[in-house]
């Protein structure tokens, strides 16, 4: 039997941007958090590299500022920018407040900062390599703690429920039950991370299906620059290695780009060499993987000190030699992978949506803080800072906005459960196949009309399987990757340049104006 919740503030995912906002709206109301899956399956816990921050007196907010506008490729909004970089310290030490252990300078009492791709200053805070596992661990600890913050682990939102061009909720598949509930609320808040697993080769874990960006854009939401899908360089290329990423410290701390046969290549593409923007890198390693026939290029560290890399990347190192790599002694094998959505909902400065009380923060946004090509380390940032914005503009509308009218429960009355899995499977595969051949790293117009025709037949046949059956989380998951892959490939056609990780044979060149890609529903609607 399907049940009804209620609480003053409904949050749609765990992560970092999740948790954060929980917490800091803690002392107000009522707060459910909805998991997908347990807590610490989220793409934040993965995140290896740390958070940009202006901490050294060396450093400055402008330094900042110019190096993410420089890495954004003219598509950043220098007030969002601002806005974040600004808000950097604070939020650096909201997080020690919650526990957070940031590695310091041996001997001293000063942070270890690191540098890594498009930024001038060592300015990246860590937990050693596994930043993201300790920020999660602490969060998840006061969240538990916390006798105003309800946690549903396996719990996965279907869609969102309006009325009037207001979100009052949002109808869940509980996982251990099966059943669907109705979870209402006065503010909603999508925190529902990016939509990598759209593409076959990955950094992220399975949970990333684009669940915040497709709800909210069937429910009327506009989204922006979703063509901008950044691909990070170096994952472990190994037949047993699922989703190992190879964190971007690396090179910050030394490690080179080697071909086959150990020549450095990347002082060709660029005159930074292993520390240019993702987007370079990774285009750079996709030309000579293709150049040269190969499966793989090589990330090689083994000339640091032993010493060094078992202090400073333990998570790799452990993670490698599972598979029989000793990354003190010899390269890593490495590819490309989809890690991070730079486009998504479009927000304001406080993460409100075009949708009365739904706001949206982290990955699943559109800020313009990233632009064409998101900066190393600058998304944990953001979801700290959007956190509180968000929470302070709930805070402020607290008063004003009442308790919605309850709304019907899930009907189920006119559905079977169905006995074809096999067909959500080879669908699955097919849009993740499709997706990374025809609009990865490097695309065309030919490319990208196969992928819309294709997609275009898979949203047929999965509206007709969701329209007969019983949801399940993988139908759900389809379903929302089909539509965040119409939205990627309808943005990728609508620009007609090459701009940051957007990289087209047809269009090689700039245009003269930079301009975001927005996409209004119905799909027909579109301004650039």
């Amino acid at each position: 039997m399907s049940r009804y919740f209620y609480h003053d503030v409904l949050i749609i995912g765990s992560g970092v941007a999740g948790l954060s906002l929980a917490l800091s709206l803690s002392r107000n109301g009522r707060i459910a958090v909805l998991s997908k899956y347990s807590m610490q399956q989220g793409a934040s816990f993965y995140a290896q590299g740390g958070i940009a921050a202006v901490i050294d007196p060396d450093d400055s907010v402008e330094a900042h500022v110019n190096d993410t506008l420089s890495a954004g490729a003219g598509l950043c909004d220098e007030q969002a920018v601002r806005f974040t970089v600004e808000n950097s310290r604070a939020g650096i030490e909201w997080l020690v407040e919650q526990g957070v252990e940031f590695t310091r300078r041996e001997h001293k009492d000063d942070y270890h900062l690191t540098q890594e791709g498009g930024h001038s200053h060592r300015r990246i805070l860590h937990a050693a390599d596994a930043t993201g596992k300790v920020v999660i661990e602490a969060l998840i600890d006061n969240v538990l703690q916390h006798p105003h913050i309800d946690i549903y682990e396996n719990h996965l939102a279907i869609d969102l429920i309006t009325d009037q061009n207001r979100c009052v909720g949002a109808y869940v598949l509980d996982h251990q039950s099966g059943q669907v509930d109705t979870y209402q609320a006065r503010f909603v808040v999508l925190a529902t991370g990016g939509a990598s697993k759209v593409y076959l080769y990955t950094s992220n874990p399975d949970g990333a299906s684009g669940d915040g960006i497709a709800m909210a854009w069937r429910a009327g939401c506009r989204v922006a620059n979703m063509e901008f899908n950044q691909f990070h360089p170096t994952c472990l290329y190994h037949p047993q290695a699922k989703s190992f990423l190879l964190t971007e410290a690396l090179r910050g701390e030394g490690a080179y780009l080697r071909l086959p046969d150990g020549e450095r290549f990347m002082p060709r593409f660029d005159e930074r060499a292993e520390l240019a923007p993702r987007d370079i890198v990774a285009r750079a390693i996709d030309h000579e993987m293709k150049r040269l026939g190969s499966d793989c290029v090589f990330l090689d560290i083994s000339h640091r000190p032993r010493e060094f890399i078992e202090q400073h990347f333990p998570t790799v190192m452990n993670g490698c030699a599972q598979f029989g790599l000793d990354i003190t002694k010899e390269p890593i094998p490495v590819v490309p992978a989809a890690h991070y959505s730079c486009g998504g909902i479009m927000i304001d400065q406080h993460g409100h949506t075009d949708l009365a009380s739904l706001y949206a923060i982290g990955e699943t946004t559109f800020t313009g803080l990233h632009g064409a090509n998101r900066m190393a380390s600058n998304s944990l940032l953001e979801c700290i800072v959007y956190a509180k914005s968000a929470c302070q503009h709930i805070e402020a509308s607290w008063a004003s906005v009442p308790k919605p009218a309850q709304a019907p429960l899930w009907d189920e009355s006119q559905v079977t459960d169905s006995d074809e899995n096999v067909v959500i499977s080879h669908n699955w595969d097919e849009l993740r196949r499709f997706m990374w051949d025809y609009v990865g790293i490097v695309r065309t117009n030919k490319r990208l009309q196969r992928a819309l025709n294709r997609v275009d037949l898979l949203q047929k046949e999965i509206a007709e399987y969701y329209g007969n059956f019983k949801v399940s989380n993988d139908l759900i998951e389809l379903r929302n990757l089909a539509q965040v892959a119409e939205l990627i490939i309808h943005s990728a056609m609508l620009r007609k340049e090459s701009r940051g990780l957007h990289y087209t044979l047809d269009y090689p060149e700039l245009l003269p104006q930079a301009n975001n890609t927005i996409l209004t529903p119905p799909m027909c609607e579109a301004d650039q």
